[in-house]
């Protein structure tokens, strides 16, 4: 399979698996292409998984970890383009600030984010 392929398919792999709620799993996918990603694609993929790692804490009750890793994602995913490889970073990202800025330590209180795809 072409590399490009292959990372297209494990970045959509993790945002499915992130949009289904199973963070950890998504997390996993995303670490595979991080690995061997450079420049721009391996930011933005460390700040995808880094929200999916704050939405782990968030959702088991550790509002101090979900709120370092959010902050950590923030700044990976602040200078991506808006829509990047498919996906729309730049929703994604005003449905994380969303989220975490309303949900406080309820997780339900709040739609949870979702990665839509976008162009």
């Amino acid at each position: 399979m072409n590399p490009d392929t292959e990372f297209e398919a494990e970045l959509m792999r993790g945002a499915a698996l992130f949009n289904a709620g199973r963070y950890f799993a998504a997390h996993e996918a995303w670490e595979q292409i991080w690995r061997g990603a450079a420049g721009a694609n391996r930011t933005i993929v460390q700040g995808l998984i880094q929200s999916a790692a704050a939405m782990l804490h968030r959702e088991r009750g550790n509002p101090r970890g979900a709120a370092r890793l959010l902050s950590k994602a923030r700044g990976k995913l602040a200078h991506a383009p808006e829509t990047w490889r498919g996906l729309a970073i730049g929703e994604f990202r005003g449905a994380l600030d969303r989220y975490f800025d309303r949900s406080g330590d309820r997780v339900d209180a709040a739609p949870r984010p979702i990665l839509r795809r976008g162009g």
